[in-house]
């Protein structure tokens, strides 16, 4: 036949497999995911196309809907946690989770999340005053690794010799020469958490609790730089706009200058 035709024996196959059933079949799979409002899965759509009469493998809907891009929003990227060396340094917990009254600068306290931006995993920094939950340093980039918090200190811009500890969990970002290079220059008291304990360090786990909810479920970022920018925004809100109940419903700056007024 592929000789009379005078066509190669792979596109008489494939124009063989083609069929108008498996047509039918996308189509009526589009049509229910769309309906849907893009939350059903192969499971929900097998099960509305039996209704109407048709069986159909999930195998097979699952093979359709991913060669028509359908995600249901109940397909989240999971964050897949990398297992990274801890810092076995023999440093004391200087804060001991005495978090409140603290003065200005006193201590700041940091840690890392992930946040998805263009279909990929990255990463933000924060570094927050414990004396108004201020947020005074902050970075946005690919990698969670020691850079991240370096360029999170060089957004600081109060005088670093003002700081007085730096506390953080026991995470191998937090551990690297360009970071000890900052605690050694201004002379800032490096204090860790203990091993395996996050409410060592949980006015940050708190802060990025808050983070999560109110920027980084609120948000779809299409690149690394929009995250920035956003970012960027977000802070500027939170410090001088946002109000929090533990400083009598103030903003972190209305409160630092609050304290100043009284102090004057």
């Amino acid at each position: 036949m592929c000789d009379v035709l005078q066509i190669p024996r792979s596109t008489y196959y494939y124009e063989a497999k083609s069929n108008p059933e498996e047509d039918d079949i996308a189509k009526d799979i589009i049509r229910i995911f769309k309906s849907s409002r893009r939350n059903y899965g192969t499971r929900k759509i097998k099960k509305d196309l039996e209704v109407e009469g048709k069986v159909v493998s999930r195998r097979r809907i699952g093979r359709i809907m991913k060669e028509n891009d359908l995600v249901s929003s109940y397909t989240v990227a999971q964050y897949k946690i990398l297992r990274q060396p801890t810092n076995e340094e023999k440093i004391c917990n200087e804060v001991n989770r005495e978090f409140d009254n603290r003065n200005h600068l006193e201590v700041v306290v940091s840690d890392l999340t992930y946040v998805r931006a263009a279909g990929k995993w990255n990463y933000v920094c924060i570094i927050l005053d414990l004396h108004n939950r201020e947020i005074i340093g902050y970075s946005a980039g690919p990698r969670k690794d020691a850079l991240l918090v370096y360029q999170a200190f060089a957004s600081i811009k109060h005088n670093l010799n003002d700081i007085s500890i730096f506390h953080t969990d026991r995470g191998s970002e937090f551990k690297n020469n360009a970071i000890d290079s900052i605690i050694e220059t201004f002379k800032i008291k490096r204090s860790l958490s203990r091993k395996g304990c996050p409410y060592d360090n949980a006015v940050a786990e708190a802060a990025f609790k808050v983070f999560k909810t109110e920027f980084v479920n609120q948000q779809l970022f299409i690149s690394l730089e929009q995250l920035k920018i956003e970012l960027f925004d977000y802070v500027n809100w939170y410090n001088n706009i946002r109000i929090h109940s533990s400083l009598g419903y103030l903003s972190p700056v209305a409160y630092r200058s609050k304290l100043l007024k009284e102090v004057v």
